[in-house]
Order: structure tokens, then C-alpha cells, then sequence
């Protein structure tokens, strides 16, 4: 995925709110806390719950992904079924990749 591409998801995931793309980047890079009042936990509930697995593997890495996907952020998502899909997701990443971070 191209960065405009991946800029364009970003700000769609806060489109009503005046944060810019490369301030969620930053958050997920670990180099600011916040973005606008969005925790990195945050964003990630707000990506997952909106778009497609498909969308989520072309932004983030399978390692990234484990690190992300925690416990807390799944028993966060509103539907019972985005919750059991990535409860499934979790555990799988869990057997197939080793935790690097």
C-alpha cells in the first residue's frame, strides 16, 4: 500500500476530527502518546472495527498486529462478532509468530 493510499485510511479513521495522518502515524510509531485525544489503543479499535481484515495485514505487521491486539482492545469492540473474530485472530497470531517487541 502506497503512503498516500495509507494517509488516506488514516484520516478517514478521524474524519471528524482535525488530526492529521502523520500524527497517527506517530502514535503508532511510539514517537507521540496521543493523537488529539486518541490513544494508540484507541486507534487501533477504530481501525479494526471499521475496516476489513485485508486493509488491517496492508497497514501493520503480523508482528505489530500481535502487539496491538490485545485482550483489553478486543473486549473494547461493540460487536460480539468483531470480538470473537479477532479473539480467533489473537490466538492464532500467538502460534504463528514470535513476539519481537
Amino acid at each position: 500500500m502506497d503512503s498516500i493510499e495509507k494517509n488516506k485510511i488514516l484520516n478517514q479513521i478521524v474524519w471528524d476530527y482535525d488530526i492529521s495522518a502523520e500524527e497517527i502515524e506517530a502514535v503508532f510509531n511510539g514517537e507521540k502518546e496521543r493523537a488529539g485525544h486518541y490513544t494508540r489503543e484507541m486507534l487501533f479499535q477504530k481501525m479494526i472495527e471499521t475496516y476489513s481484515w485485508f486493509t488491517i495485514i496492508q497497514l501493520f505487521s503480523p508482528n505489530e498486529i500481535q502487539i496491538l491486539l490485545t485482550s483489553r482492545t478486543i473486549s473494547k469492540l461493540r460487536s460480539p462478532s468483531l470480538r470473537q473474530k479477532y479473539e480467533f485472530v489473537k490466538k492464532r497470531l500467538q502460534q504463528i509468530v514470535p513476539v519481537t517487541g
